[in-house]
């Protein structure tokens, strides 16, 4: 098993963060309506509405937002980044890079290492046990960590009840003065469990319906987060927010039953009936909204799931810095200002008719 612990290795954590979400929304009634439903089959998931990117947005868009929301909350923005990642699996370029775009974007310089990964719904969680290792090791100062994704459904599946859009960054650094969440501890759990995929090619995801459930999500995500707190050594209770990726609206909250997490634990980060599935970004997403209300002392419990399949787990825990974080690009004011569109506007949007 893979790990970190603090009390062994030493100090790092999260400078800043930010997320980006679309301002449009479809309503998962109105997906059910399309296809002459006579129930709304979003709600049985747990799920209300989610976003829809523009027709002009896709995962660079996504995580070069993200970031730019990350450094616009900090007093100095001339970070001295020696890595990006993006993890994602709706990369726009088959061979071209992500991060080297958003870099450019950013306009970071030219010496720094990027990486686009893939691992389904927890790339974006690889890329940030990355750049904490990369900080910790002292290769670099800084590094910036992104999960963002344009998600893929097949009309007319289960999937395009919940498939959305978003990016969330979090750039990561050592210096305790600026450490606004503190890693304390992560591992993984991982193993070849086919429940999900997508080969070159091929426009939309496949999945195995109902194993997907039992069979890879709750086995890898109750292993990881059982993991973590064996390294730990925290109880459930000791945490003031939890975070688990959110495939569904029912998914997480059996975990949280069998783990015993409250309601109160998982309300901030429960963001999935509002917004649906953005694969890599989606419990980053969660942790972004977590991190905008926290305060000093504040323990996180973050989990990730991605089919194929794997789950990364991080405890945080919030530090006085993160009142010195300036108040731009919350998310809570990204969710209130939404534009609802019809299912035929949503297929133009998605450029799928």
């Amino acid at each position: 098993m893979n790990y970190f612990h603090s009390q062994k290795k030493g100090s790092v954590g999260i400078t800043s963060f930010g997320a980006l979400i679309p301002k449009f929304r479809i309503k998962t009634s109105e997906i059910s309506s399309a296809w002459h439903k006579a129930t709304d089959d979003g709600l049985a998931l747990g799920i209300v509405e989610k976003t829809v990117p523009a027709f002009d947005q896709d995962t660079i868009t996504f995580a070069t937002g993200a970031a730019e929301i990350a450094l616009s909350k900090l007093n100095d923005t001339k970070l001295k980044i020696g890595a990006i990642y993006t993890g994602s699996e709706s990369h726009p370029y088959a061979v071209k890079s992500t991060s080297s775009i958003v870099g450019e974007a950013l306009g970071v310089g030219n010496n720094y290492t990027a990486a686009d990964l893939e691992f389904a719904c927890k790339a974006g969680t690889a890329a940030l046990q990355i750049v904490c290792a990369e900080v910790i090791s002292g290769l670099i100062e800084y590094g910036l960590a992104i999960g963002a994704d344009t998600a893929q459904s097949r009309p007319g599946d289960p999937l395009e009840y919940s498939a959305s859009s978003a990016g969330a960054a979090f750039i990561v650094g050592g210096e305790q003065d600026e450490i606004v969440a503190r890693l304390i501890a992560t591992t993984s759990f991982t193993s070849d469990t086919p429940d999900f995929w997508r080969r070159e090619h091929m426009v939309y995801p496949s999945h195995g319906g109902r194993f997907t459930g039992e069979q890879a999500y709750f086995k890898h995500v109750l292993a990881a987060t059982r993991g973590v707190l064996k390294l730990s050594q925290y109880k459930i209770s000791d945490f003031n927010h939890v975070v688990f990726h959110m495939p569904n609206g029912r998914f997480p909250k059996t975990v949280a039953k069998t783990l015993g997490v409250s309601e109160q634990q998982m309300e901030l980060g429960f963001v999935v009936p509002s917004l649906g599935n953005s694969y890599s970004a989606c419990s980053l997403v969660g942790f972004v909204n977590v991190l905008e209300n926290s305060k000093k002392g504040d323990k996180i419990l973050l989990c990730s799931y991605g089919s194929g399949s794997g789950s990364d787990a991080f405890i945080f825990e919030v530090t006085e810095n993160i009142s010195n974080l300036k108040s731009t690009g919350l998310l809570s004011k990204q969710m209130e200002k939404k534009k609802y569109v019809s299912y035929l506007e949503y297929r133009k949007l998605l450029n799928t008719l």
